[in-house]
């Protein structure tokens, strides 16, 4: 600490006391002492930097990194006592220190600010949350191909604008959001490497003057590069907006998940039942069945999306260098790492349990007759019929069952001759449910042959990335 007998780390040239609302309003430690275990690893290993520098000899560093250990298990045990003039955690944790250690603990700041010191706290902290993230991706998408397996020959109206359009698989649709979640993964992949870039050593804004090995600081707390720019390494938040984004995204990948899921369980649908461990009941109706988990994480996604807004806008119009509006980087990115990995926990959950009705599926597609009415424009373009007049053909088909109350294949088959002598009797052939999937057998299609593929390509995916996280989320 400097000479300041209030414990502040900058007071030094200020005569008067800060006004108390404004030292509350400065204050974040509630926010980001969650980085207690970053910020100590890091001033760990710039001490044994400031060795190297001859800042410090082996002796003081040991007492310091000593020193900084017994603040962490402090942290750990719940010993830790926040004061008044910890406005933040690194405030916090080098008063402590020099509680500890007495006035040694005033040289580990040398040539370090707090500017370089909290975005390499944040790029480690985020660097931990990566992996057990991309852990929760994959156990989603586990339980996405676990049930898409079961459900090869479990057929469906596909929808588009929530209306019945075609048949589909259930597996189908469920490989749908496995893709999804695949790009996610390959985006927090990309992300990870442009997190692992080092910013220690940059100073406040224009480098450090002491001889400190930058790349040796980067290789002992894991980063893979240091930056380049130490103006631009104190001021850029591109990966925190990068990291906000990528979670945004994930969300709503979760919660189109969840609203499909929400309407099936719905009794007017009623295509699945959710695991009573995944609803809530209501406080009047006794018979309520209300998928909460799932609206929630429908819900969160909105919080999310708000997040990267914020930090956008914080971010648009501030001048270059440090500016206190970047304290309000952090809080956005705590919850945005917290929400998408208990949502991503619980749709897992939610998928595993979930039953699913076959047979109310089986029957929604055999009340939706016109799901096979493409069926039919595909027959007459076989027949050599250009697809636009088979589409308006086929539409006539329509309005005459329509004004007979008949289905499809119902409708005599000399009707459809005054509608067009290319239908004959093999027509009746097309209005089949699971002809329709079978043929729809290229790549990527509905076909159970071609769902198949997709989810040996799945597992396949899941093999590659299959590697032990490295922390928990903290």
């Amino acid at each position: 600490m400097d000479a300041n007998s209030d414990g502040r780390l900058w007071g030094g040239r200020f005569s008067k006391a800060v006004d108390p609302i404004m030292e509350e309003f400065n204050t974040f430690i509630g926010t980001d002492r969650r980085l207690y275990a970053v910020d100590i690893r890091a001033s760990q290993a710039y001490a044994r930097a400031l060795v190297g520098a001859e800042v410090l000899d082996g002796a003081e560093a040991e007492r310091i990194i000593s020193g900084l250990a017994q603040v962490g298990e402090e942290f750990e045990q719940g010993d830790f006592e926040i004061k008044p003039t910890d406005e933040d955690i690194h405030t916090a944790v080098e008063r402590r220190l020099t509680e500890l250690i007495g006035p040694l603990a005033g040289k580990l700041h040398t040539g370090r600010s707090r500017n370089d010191q909290v975005m390499t706290d944040i790029r480690l902290y985020l660097s931990a949350q990566i992996p057990p993230l991309r852990e929760r991706v994959q156990g989603l998408q586990s339980a996405i191909v676990d049930q898409a397996e079961g459900h090869l020959d479990t057929v469906m109206p596909g929808f588009t604008h929530l209306q019945p359009a075609q048949p589909i698989l259930f597996g189908h649709w469920l490989m749908a959001f496995f893709w999804k979640l695949q790009r996610d993964l390959d985006r927090l992949s990309e992300l990870e490497h442009r997190t692992r870039d080092c910013p220690l050593g940059a100073g406040a804004l224009a480098g450090n003057p002491f001889d400190i090995d930058r790349e040796a600081l980067a290789r002992e707390l894991g980063f893979s590069s240091i930056s380049e720019n130490s103006l631009d390494a104190i001021s850029e938040r591109d990966f925190i907006v990068e990291f906000l984004s990528w979670a945004a995204l994930a969300q709503v990948h979760m919660s189109r998940l969840a609203e499909d899921l929400i309407l099936w369980s719905s009794p007017g649908f009623a295509f699945v039942e959710l695991d009573e461990a995944y609803c809530t009941g209501s406080s009047i109706m006794p018979q309520k069945r209300n998928p909460d988990t799932l609206e929630l994480i429908r819900g969160k996604a909105a919080g999310l999306i708000g997040r990267l807004t914020a930090l956008l806008s914080l971010l648009k119009g501030l001048p270059s260098g440090y500016n206190k509006d970047l304290q309000e980087d952090k809080e956005g990115l705590f919850v945005a790492v917290e929400t998408v990995f208990t949502s991503l926990t619980i749709a897992a959950g939610v998928i595993r349990s979930m039953i699913v009705n076959v047979e109310r599926m089986e029957q929604a597609v055999g009340i939706s007759d016109g799901l096979l009415a493409t069926e039919l424009a595909d027959y007459l373009v076989r027949k050599g019929e250009p697809f636009r007049r088979s589409h308006a053909l086929v539409g006539k088909v329509l309005r005459r069952c329509g004004a007979r109350s008949c289905r499809l294949s119902e409708l005599p088959m000399d009707e459809y001759r005054k509608i067009s002598p290319l239908f004959e009797p093999d027509l009746k052939e097309v209005l089949d449910v699971r002809a329709a999937i079978s043929r729809r057998s290229v790549p990527g299609g509905t076909a159970p042959a071609a769902v198949r593929e997709q989810i040996r390509k799945a597992r396949a995916k899941l093999r590659m990335w299959d590697k032990p996280h490295r922390q928990q989320v903290i």
